[in-house]
């Protein structure tokens, strides 16, 4: 990454990652982050954790780290992140008659004709009697590891790359007399925040792997909302003179 800047000199970039990149070695790791931004490289640089539940139903925290070429007057007090997030409702395939009929999904995900989620999102008695008692052996031994079963009205954990080997982490309950199932790769794509024009050509395994290690794409979208301004003052006085246009580099 810092090969590139230094090759490109961007006006501005903007990177995201775990938020455990703040504590790892130490702090160390991140230590050195900000050092190659702002020393090596000479960018104004902020960051700034930011749940993605704000936008969209699924508590997923990550780090920000966006910077600028030349100082600015960039402030995180521009964000616009609303108090109260949706619910999972918001992303869940409708069953009332309403889900939209996508030409590019056709019934891949959900059956339209009988208004339900195909069946093999649905666990297997296996899957979901291993699951189970997972569960309760962790429980047993005072851990805190185990399935995550929501509801319509909940938020969810963060979906993982993992997620497309036994989709514990999200798991929707279909009630009591039946097993939960997992998502569908629409609804997952909803959870990051796709739109339902997003296509999705590949399979299901590499489709939950890679909204997995997606970004929430609000978060993303008011963070650009944010830094434009900025952009464009840095354009304008390089138009003008003000600052100095990168060096070229070879």
């Amino acid at each position: 990454m810092a090969r590139i800047i230094a090759a490109k000199r961007p006006k501005a970039f903007l990177l995201e990652n775990v938020k455990n990149l703040l504590s790892h070695d130490r702090g160390n790791t991140f230590r050195v982050i900000l050092q190659t931004l702002r020393d090596e490289l000479g960018y104004d640089v902020h960051h700034r954790i930011i749940d993605g539940q704000h936008f969209t139903p699924q508590h997923r925290e990550r780090i920000i780290i966006v910077g600028f070429r030349e100082k600015t007057g960039f402030s995180w007090d521009d964000l616009q992140l609303p108090s109260e997030g949706p619910r999972l409702s918001s992303i869940l395939h409708r069953t009332d008659g309403t889900e939209p009929v996508l030409p590019w999904d056709g019934d891949r995900y959900f059956d339209h004709d009988r208004q339900t989620v195909q069946p093999k999102y649905t666990l297997t008695p296996k899957l979901w009697a291993y699951l189970q008692a997972y569960a309760e052996k962790h429980r047993a031994a005072g851990n805190g590891f185990g399935f995550g079963l929501v509801t319509p009205d909940s938020v969810a954990r963060t979906l993982s790359a993992r997620y497309y080997k036994d989709g514990s982490e999200i798991l929707v309950s279909q009630g009591s007399r039946k097993r939960p199932r997992r998502l569908t790769p629409r609804e997952c794509a909803r959870l990051m925040g796709f739109p339902d024009t997003f296509r999705i050509p590949v399979s299901d395994t590499q489709a939950y792997r890679q909204f997995g290690n997606s970004v929430v794409m609000p978060v993303m979208r008011e963070v650009a909302r944010i830094m434009v301004p900025h952009v464009e003052t840095l354009i304008e006085q390089e138009q003008a003179g003000v600052v100095q246009p990168p060096l070229a580099f070879a």
